[in-house]
Order: structure tokens, then C-alpha cells, then sequence
């Protein structure tokens, strides 16, 4: 589950154009610097290069985003002065120049100032992965496609097959939210690919896939939810069981975060799912979840009680209305008047209530989709009652997105509602949402951490997939 909370969200995508001033030709080069915010450190490098036309264009790296060469557009020069408009995201940048090293400045941003001071001459960012497998790899791996046939369109995807001649248990691995790639790639770290390694080292088969819409899979992803969603993993299930090299009677589903929701919802539904695990998936509506998740992470990254409180409240509300309101229009509509007048109490000045009113407005765009509308309503107790294979489910103790005091208790008691106690539910200690070891859980930790994926957590995984499969 990627997304963190309505409001803290800071997409660094900007662009410029430059006027070509006297002191122009001092940008060209490439600039960087280090952005601190509520979530933690993010590396920002802007490469201006003087045009023939006199003028500057320039592009911008996010590294630790994993987003490189973004086309700038406009910026001006007044004097010393640089300021950088970025209507996209509504925001922008403005500096003094010192010099030829130095810009001095400030990024403001849905209501919200930081400093950011740019130095001439970036050097490369480079993140450490030290458990990414490099080849040549001690078992098969083959590119394959295949078929969602209920929206007939291909997915794309990694299959790897241990040594030997078969048949092998396998498992499809699924995604969390947002589009990822088969690595589920997310801050210069691919635990898929890290996950996928250890279990084929260990006679396990793995799919992983690209989601629909990314990399090499089609798919329309406008009107997608978890439950279309769960078509593609069905469909890769569906597509090993065809495979003469994989054991028809020993094919699993992980899912992680909102993967957890999809594997259920197909497990529920396609009795020939052998197991699940659950990776820090859902056990309560997303309702709760997002909740719980703004109030943790808002709280451990610094955040006033009272602006704690007041995003909370906002929150809650957005997603009242959303339930109660199916037509996306007026549902837009009665939420700008209720936030309208909740802004007309506290008496605030013009330039306040127009930042307030634009942060309000992208938490209003994140909600008024059809994704999000299904995953705040749907109680994924419906799909694991109704679960009959083994399955593990695993959370860190310091997960702030998807907390485990609410969801691995949910998990248990839902299957056992259903009458399966093959449940096994397991409390990490120390780690985070991504499986990473982490001192606070905080998102802001994900890029700076090494690990990519507890080699304790995947150990855990693989013996019990191996001890309920039945392996040798």
C-alpha cells in the first residue's frame, strides 16, 4: 500500500523555461540538493543547459523517486533572484544566487514551505542494494505472457524455474497499490526480484508480472479496482496451472499490502489456489486502514497533534461522503462546499484558505476514483471467509501503513469465521511495511535502508511454503 496519507504527498516533477538573463549562463551545469520534509530527506537535481536560442532548458532527477531526465519548463531570473513556477503541482521554487555554486532557496508546495539550497555540481546518487541478484542465476528464468480473458488483454511477466526436471510448487506474486512492475519497484529497491531469488534458490517457481498498463502488460487501469485487479492474478494462476513444469496441486498466491486484499478475493473464488501469504495485507476497510495509517505516520515524522487531528477529521469525512455519494461529480462538488465552509470558521486570510483550499483539492482527487471508492468500503473479511487454503500471514511491528494490532487479529478471525483454522498469523519484530529492517517504520526510511526485504521474513516464508506443500 503505497499510498500514505491524503495530503502529505509531494510529487517533485517540475519544469522550466528560462529567459535568457545576464546571469543565465551561471545556471548551466547540474545542481543539488537535499529537500527535508515531514517523510524524510529527498535528493533533487536540476540540469540546466544554455539552447541556441539563448535561452535555458533544463531537466529534473529524483533519485531516491527513481525518476530521472523529467522535462523542465518555466523559470525566470531577475537580477540574482530565480524563481521556478511549477503550476503542475502547485508549487514553486525560489533562490538567490550566490555566487556561481550556490542557490539559496526555499520550495513551497500545497501550503507548505521548505528550504532547499542547490550546490553546482551534483554528484551521482547512488543507493546500495547489496541483496539484488546479479546473473548468471542458479536456476531458469523465462520471459512469458498471458491472458486476462475476461477483458481479453495480455499481462507480461518473470517466470523462474528452479533446477531439475519438475514438477514445482509456485507462486504467483502480487503487487500493492499503485501501477508497479513485476519487481514492485519502489524506491530504487525490487523486492519482488530479491523475493523471487529466494524462493526458486529454494525449488519454489515463481510469476511475477508487470501490472496492467506498466512495462509490457496492456489493460485499461481508468475504472480498475482490487477486484478487476484480482482478474490479472487469477489470470497468471490460471496460466502456471497450465505449465507441465509446475505442480497443478501446489500453486500459491503472495500478495503484499493490497496484494493481500487480491489473493483472497481469488482464492475465494478459484478452489484450485493451493496457499496464500499474506504480506502485511488487509484484514479491515480501507476506511480504517487510511486512518490508522495518517495518524501514525503524520505522528512519527513530527507532525502537531493538532494538525494530527485536523487531517485525521478531514479524512474521515472525505471518505464518508465518497461511500455515500456513487456519483463522482456531486460527490466533488458537496465535498468543495463542506471544506468551503469549514474554512469560513476558522477565520482564515486569502492567501491561507487558497493553500488550504489546493491541499484540500489533491486529497480530493486521490479519493474521487474508482479504486480508492471500492478499497474504503470493502471489508476483506467477505473474501477470507470464504478462504479454505493454508495460509500465512505476516505483518511487521513496525508497519505504519497497514498496522498489525488491526489487521492480522481481522485476518485470523475472518478465516475462522469461515471455518479454516489452516491460518498461521506472525508479528515481525523490527520491521517495516516493505519488509525492510527499520528503526521507526517511517516511509521516509524506505530509500535509506539497504535491505531491501528481510532475509528472516523470506526465510520464514519459504520453510512454510516448503513444510505446506509437502517438499522435501
Amino acid at each position: 500500500m503505497k499510498r500514505i496519507t491524503l495530503f502529505s504527498g509531494l510529487l517533485f516533477i517540475i519544469g522550466l523555461t528560462l529567459t535568457a538573463q545576464d546571469n543565465a549562463a551561471k545556471l548551466e551545469g547540474s545542481w543539488s540538493g537535499v529537500l527535508k520534509t515531514l517523510a524524510g530527506d529527498l535528493n533533487l537535481v536540476l540540469h540546466f543547459r544554455m539552447t541556441d536560442a539563448d535561452t535555458i532548458s533544463a531537466t529534473l532527477d529524483s533519485p531516491d523517486q527513481a525518476a530521472m531526465d523529467i522535462p523542465c519548463g518555466r523559470v525566470t531570473v531577475d537580477d540574482d533572484t530565480i524563481t521556478v513556477d511549477i503550476p503542475m503541482i502547485r508549487g514553486n521554487y525560489r533562490g538567490g544566487l550566490s555566487g556561481d555554486t550556490l542557490i539559496t532557496g526555499k520550495w513551497s508546495q500545497l501550503g507548505r514551505a521548505y528550504d532547499l539550497n542547490m550546490k553546482k555540481g551534483a554528484k551521482p546518487v547512488v543507493h546500495n542494494r547489496p541483496q539484488e541478484p546479479k546473473p548468471p542465476y542458479p536456476y531458469r528464468e523465462e520471459e512469458v505472457t498471458f491472458m486476462n480473458t475476461v477483458e481479453n488483454f495480455s499481462l507480461a511477466g518473470t517466470l523462474t524455474l528452479p533446477e531439475g526436471e519438475g514438477p514445482f510448487p509456485a507462486v504467483v506474486l502480487i503487487s500493492g497499490s499503485g501501477q508497479q512492475d513485476r519487481d514492485e519497484t519502489i524506491f530504487m529497491h525490487k523486492p519482488f526480484k530479491v523475493l523471487a531469488d529466494h524462493l526458486t534458490r529454494n525449488g519454489i517457481a515463481v510469476l511475477r508480472y508487470d501490472d496492467r498498463g506498466v512495462g509490457k502488460s496492456k489493460g485499461r487501469t481508468n475504472d480498475a479496482t482490487s477486484l478487476t485487479f484480482a482478474d490479472d492474478a487469477e489470470a497468471a494462476a490460471v496460466y502456471l496451472l497450465q505449465r507441465p513444469e509446475i505442480d497443478g496441486k501446489k500453486v500459491g498466491l503472495a500478495g503484499h499490502s493490497e496484494g493481500g486484499l487480491i489473493a483472497p478475493i481469488v482464492a475465494s473464488r478459484n478452489g484450485n489456489i493451493a496457499f496464500i501469504v499474506s504480506l502485511a495485507g488487509p484484514g479491515v476497510k480501507g476506511y480504517d486502514i487510511l486512518i490508522r495509517q495518517a495518524r501514525d505516520i503524520m505522528t512519527a515524522t513530527g507532525s502537531s497533534p493538532e494538525e494530527v487531528e485536523e487531517a485525521v477529521a478531514s479524512n474521515s469525512q472525505l471518505f464518508r461522503m465518497a461511500v455515500a455519494e456513487p456519483d463522482l461529480r456531486k460527490f466533488a462538488k458537496d465535498a468543495m462546499e463542506w471544506y468551503g465552509k469549514e474554512l469560513d470558521k476558522k477565520g482564515l486570510g486569502p492567501e491561507e484558505r487558497r493553500e488550504k483550499m489546493s491541499e484540500f483539492t489533491q486529497g480530493l482527487i486521490s479519493v474521487n476514483n474508482p479504486w480508492m471508492r471500492y478499497f474504503i468500503d470493502t471489508d476483506p473479511a467477505q473474501f477470507w471467509s470464504k478462504v479454505k487454503c493454508p495460509v500465512l500471514a505476516l505483518n511487521g511491528e513496525k508497519d505504519l501503513q497497514v498496522n498489525h494490532e488491526m489487521n492480522l487479529p481481522a485476518i485470523k478471525a475472518a478465516l475462522r469465521s469461515g471455518g479454516n483454522r489452516k491460518v498461521k498469523t506472525i508479528l515481525l519484530p523490527g520491521l517495516n511495511h516493505l519488509f525492510q529492517t527499520a528503526e521507526k517504520g517511517s516511509p521516509g526510511e524506505y530509500m535509506k535502508i539497504e535491505e531491501t526485504f528481510s532475509p528472516a521474513a523470506m526465510e520464514l516464508m519459504t520453510s512454510w511454503i516448503r513444510k505446506t506443500m509437502k517438499m522435501k
